[in-house]
């Protein structure tokens, strides 16, 4: 009967520690196959980032593009997107099916964040099931408007700061 607590112990730990190491083996394949041609200065290009310039060169070429901000909604109140064919479907929010389907798959995607970082989650992701034109725009929307310009990044906010509100005095 001693050798009971012993043998449930071992048991335990086996069955433990193997799970442990675990992991996907088909979805450490598709990434394994995605990742592979990021190598040096092809990283960029293969993994799908795109700079604030270049996504201005589109713009100005008349591409059709589609914005899509995954920035919270608290984000998008206090500085949005106004750019034409642009979506605001929070970082939380964008797997889920009736989301996915308001994306295209036929036109350039370019994913957006304040900073870069949530975009590439959501881009990469996106890539990994089928949205093959899914693009992040590098260093976010951050970068962007500086490049862009904040008038031209979001119209509305550049005309509240040019117009003080009623009662209060343009410093």
């Amino acid at each position: 009967m001693k050798l009971a607590p012993l043998v449930f112990s071992a048991f335990f730990s086996v069955c433990y520690a193997t799970s442990s190491y675990a992991y996907d083996a088909e979805s450490a394949k598709s990434y394994e196959k995605m990742f592979a041609p990021a190598v040096g200065a092809k990283t960029d290009s293969e993994l799908h980032y795109i700079k604030a310039d270049a996504v201005i060169k589109k713009i100005l070429a008349k591409e059709d593009l589609v914005f899509l901000d995954v920035r919270t909604p608290a984000e998008t109140a206090v500085f949005g997107m106004t750019l034409p064919n642009s979506l605001n479907i929070p970082v939380d929010q964008v797997f889920k099916p009736e989301n996915l389907n308001r994306l295209p798959t036929d036109k350039t995607l370019i994913v957006i964040c304040k900073s870069g970082t949530r975009a590439s989650a959501i881009g990469t992701a996106l890539r990994h099931v089928g949205f093959d034109k899914a693009y992040i725009l590098r260093d976010g929307y951050q970068e962007f408007s500086k490049a862009y310009g904040s008038q031209e990044a979001n119209p509305d906010e550049s005309k509240a700061k040019e117009e003080p509100e009623k009662g209060k005095t343009k410093k």
